[in-house]
C-alpha cells in the first residue's frame, strides 16, 4: 500500500502501523496529513483500499506538542481510519513496533499502577482486553527484573552460529554444517580470544555479569568436550559472583544427550532450553526438523536428571501442515511436563527462511487465532504468567511471541535483552551489543554475522570491544 505524507515527515511512526494493520496489502493508498493551526495540531488520515475510502482525524493543542504526542495523534488518526475498512479490530490497536510493553513499563516505573497502565492502552492505543492484560503482566515482570540491577551490571550473550541442518521457518544467521565441522575449532579459538579480552575489559571497567545466555544457531551442535571448554573459558574470564542465571539454548533435541547435558550443568549453566516447536511428527517433517516428538520427551527427561530445574520449551503457532487441534495437542504435551518456561511464538514469514519461498500448507488466520487463544487460556489456567513478549513483522495474524513462566522462574536475560533495561555485551558471530547511555539512548554494535566473516574480522571485533567499553565508561 502506498503511503503519502503531507505536512510532516514522521514516516516511520505511520509506516510501521500501516504494515501491522495491512500486512498483505499491495494496492490501495493512505495519505497521512498534519495541519498546524493557531490553537490545534490536527492529524488526518485518508485510506483507500478494496474499493472503499475512510477518513479520520485526531488533534491536540499546539501548545502541548511534543514528538511523542505528535506521533501519537498521527497513529491514532491512521488507526481510526483503518478500522473502518478492516474486518475486525486489530489485537494491538494503534500500537506498532516490536516492543509494545515499553509504554506500560515506562508508565509503571514513572509511578503508575498496573490499572492505570491498562487504561493507557485502552484509551490511547485501543488495545484489546487480552493484549492489554498480556502487556501489563509482562511490564510488572520487567519492573521486578530491572529492580535486581545495579548501574555496573551487564548481561552477556555468546553466539554459536552453527546448526546441524536448517529448519524451513528459520531466518537466523547460522551455518548449516551437517558432517562438515572444519569451521568449528577455528571459530571457537577466535571466540575464546574475544571472551578473554572482554573479561579483562569488564574487570578494568568495574562491570559485573548479571545474566548469561548462550544462543545460536544451535549451541549444542558443539561436542561435550567443546562445550566444557567454552563454559570453563567463560567462568575463568568473568567474575560470576553476581550472576543470577546462566542459560544454554539446547534447542533441538537431536543435538542433546545425557553426557552433554550433564557436562553443561556441571560446568556452570543452570538453565536449559529444549525447543520442540511442535509435538506433531508430521509438522516436524514439514519444517525439516529431523527428530520426533519422542526425542523431545527423552531430552527433557535427561535434562531433568542432569540437574536442570529451569527448562524452557518453545512452540510455534502457525507452522506448515499444523492445525488448531494439532497445536492444542502439542501445548498440552509440553505443559504436561511442567517446564519452568513455555515460550509461544507466532510464525513470522521472513525473507531469509526457506518457508518464505515454499510456504506449503499454512494454517488459516482463524486457526492461528485459535492456537494463540488456547495457549493463553490454558497456560493461565495452569498457573503460568506472561513475563516477556515481542512482536515481529509479517507475523501470522499480527499477534506476538510470549514467554510464560511459573513459580517466578522468569528468564531474566530475555527481559533484559528485549526490554533494553541495561547493556548487553555480545560475543561471537551474529551478536549485537547494546550499550545503554544516559537519557535513554541505546548505541548498537554488530559483530560480523557469519563464522567466516567473524574469523576474518576478529581483530576489528576486538578493537570494537575496546571502543564499546570506552563508551560505557561515560555512561555511569
Amino acid at each position: 500500500m502506498k503511503l503519502t505524507l503531507s505536512g510532516h515527515d514522521d514516516r516511520y511512526a505511520v509506516e510501521q502501523l500501516q504494515m501491522a494493520l495491512f500486512p498483505a496489502a499491495s494496492d490501495g493508498e493512505a495519505v497521512s496529513s498534519l495541519h498546524r493551526g493557531s490553537v490545534y495540531l490536527t492529524a488526518t488520515t485518508k485510506i483507500t483500499a478494496g474499493g472503499k475510502t475512510a477518513t479520520a482525524s485526531r488533534r491536540l493543542k499546539a501548545a502541548s506538542e511534543s514528538v511523542r504526542l505528535r506521533r501519537q495523534i498521527l497513529q491514532q488518526s491512521y488507526y481510526a481510519a483503518a478500522v473502518q475498512l478492516l474486518p475486525e479490530l486489530p489485537p494491538w490497536g494503534a500500537l506498532a513496533g516490536v516492543r509494545p510493553t515499553k509504554i506500560t513499563t515506562r508508565h509503571i516505573q514513572d509511578g503508575g499502577t498496573p490499572k492505570s497502565a491498562d487504561r493507557l492502552l485502552r484509551d490511547v492505543y485501543y488495545v484489546t482486553p487480552e493484549r492489554r492484560r498480556l502487556a501489563v503482566d509482562c511490564s510488572v515482570s520487567t519492573v521486578r527484573a530491572a529492580s535486581l540491577l545495579s548501574p555496573t551490571d551487564v548481561s552477556l550473550y555468546v553466539g554459536i552460529p552453527f546448526c546441524p541442518t536448517r529448519c524451513s521457518y528459520c531466518s537466523f544467521v547460522s551455518r548449516t554444517i551437517g558432517r562438515r565441522t572444519e569451521l568449528m575449532e577455528p571459530y571457537l579459538q577466535a571466540l575464546y580470544r574475544e571472551i578473554e579480552i572482554t573479561g579483562r575489559l569488564m574487570r578494568e571497567s568495574g562491570r559485573q555479569v548479571r545474566s548469561i545466555y548462550i544462543g545460536g544457531g544451535t549451541p549444542t551442535t558443539l561436542t561435550s568436550r567443546q562445550m566444557a571448554q567454552l563454559l570453563d573459558t567463560i567462568r575463568v574470564s568473568f567474575d560470576l559472583s553476581r550472576c543470577l542465571e546462566f542459560t544454554v539454548e539446547g534447542g533441538r533435541p537431536d543435538t542433546l544427550d545425557e553426557e552433554k547435558l550433564r557436562t553443561i550443568f556441571q560446568h556452570g549453566a543452570d538453565r536449559m532450553s529444549i525447543n520442540p516447536q511442535t509435538m506433531e511428527d508430521a509438522v516436524l517433517r514439514a519444517c525439516g526438523r529431523p527428530h520426533q516428538a519422542a526425542d523431545v520427551l527423552r531430552a527433557y527427561e535427561q535434562a531433568s536428571r542432569a540437574g536442570f530445574k529451569a527448562i524452557n520449551m518453545d512452540l510455534i503457532a502457525g507452522l506448515p501442515e499444523d492445525t488448531a487441534e494439532g497445536f492444542r495437542r502439542s501445548l498440552d504435551a509440553v505443559a504436561g511436563l511442567h517446564p519452568a518456561n513455555i515460550t509461544v511464538h507466532t510464525l513470522a514469514l521472513k525473507k531469509g527462511a526457506d518457508l518464505f519461498e515454499k510456504r506449503g500448507t499454512l494454517p488459516s488466520a482463524e486457526a492461528v487465532t485459535a492456537m494463540v487463544d488456547y495457549a493463553g487460556e490454558t497456560l493461565r489456567g495452569l498457573g503460568y504468567k506472561p513475563y516477556y513478549l515481542y512482536r515481529q513483522k509479517y507475523m501470522s495474524g499480527s499477534f506476538e511471541n510470549v514467554g510464560w513462566s511459573r513459580g517466578n522462574l522468569d528468564c531474566l536475560y530475555n527481559i533484559y535483552m528485549m526490554e533494553e533495561v541495561h547493556s548487553i555485551i555480545s560475543l561471537g558471530g551474529g551478536g549485537m551489543n547494546k550499550v545503554n547511555l544516559p537519557g535513554g539512548k541505546i548505541q548498537r554494535f554488530h559483530n560480523p554475522k557469519f563464522p567466516e566473516q567473524y574469523l576474518e574480522m576478529i581483530d576489528s571485533v576486538l578493537r570494537q570491544k575496546e571502543e564499546l567499553f570506552t563508551l560505557m565508561k561515560g555512561s555511569l
